[in-house]
């Protein structure tokens, strides 16, 4: 768990040039200007909308582990949830009660990892 980048902007750019992705090509296919997509690369900016975040993770070619880190960092950069998740919690009420479950008997790091390990063995 954590992210290997220290903003979103700094994932975004080396995320991008690893894949050979100019700016202006990169702005193109999101649909904003290469001024703008500058102004997020430095932090500058509010991260990307969701829909321009599930764009963004196509063109990038994002493994799904690249795909949550990027997801993480764009919530943690406007102190929110990460914005691949409230459709999730949302509606389902068991979500909300695991979550302020683990919080009330102050689960940490490690038992959430086992719990999602635990998932994993019985989901597949």
């Amino acid at each position: 768990m954590g992210t290997k980048h220290d903003s979103f902007g700094a994932f975004l750019t080396e995320t991008r040039e690893k894949q050979g992705i100019s700016l202006r090509r990169f702005a193109q296919e999101l649909g904003v200007s290469p001024a703008f997509i500058t102004e997020v690369e430095k932090n500058r900016s509010a991260p990307l909308t969701a829909e321009r975040l599930a764009v963004a993770a196509e063109v990038l070619h994002l493994s799904p582990e690249d795909k949550a880190e990027m997801y993480d960092l764009a919530g943690r950069q406007r102190d929110l949830i990460a914005p691949d998740l409230p459709e999730y919690i949302k509606g389902r009420d068991y979500v909300s009660y695991a979550l302020r479950a683990a919080r009330d008997l102050g689960a940490d790091e490690n038992d959430w990892l086992q719990f999602v390990e635990e998932l994993k063995k019985r989901k597949g």
